[in-house]
């Protein structure tokens, strides 16, 4: 018996991921995003770790969230919690993981109600 539905409405939806493009909805992106709860995803500037600054990450601010879900790419790699400061300043949790494992945990935490937003590197196919 089920108790609850897979997904809520309103709610966006990480449907396809591959290390250069994923899918929120129906919507296709080919470049690093950031992908709220509700609402548009946004195009996010760096495609790699290293390129990231503090600036990035402060840029997520104005989608007030709870928790973020940081996408490094299709690798494991931790930035300086430095860069993300000012999220820590507000009492925003914020996880690392890689791109593929981050797409499948910010769509749990969506479709449970969480405000909830994913910062996915993409890589840019060669």
């Amino acid at each position: 018996m089920k108790f609850q539905p897979d997904t809520l409405d309103g709610v966006n939806n990480i449907t396809r991921y591959d290390v250069d493009n994923l899918r929120v909805n129906a919507d296709l992106h080919t470049k690093s995003v950031l992908v709220p709860w509700v609402g548009q995803a946004r195009d996010w500037d760096a495609s790699s770790v290293e390129q990231l600054t503090q600036a990035h990450f402060d840029a997520i601010l104005a989608f007030d969230p709870e928790v973020v879900i940081f996408g490094s790419g299709p690798k494991l790699k931790f930035v300086s919690p430095a860069l993300y400061r000012s999220l820590i300043d507000k009492r925003i949790g914020v996880e690392t993981m890689d791109s593929g494992a981050a797409c499948r945990t910010y769509t749990v935490l969506a479709n449970e109600g969480r405000r909830v937003v994913a910062a996915i590197l993409l890589t840019p196919a060669a």
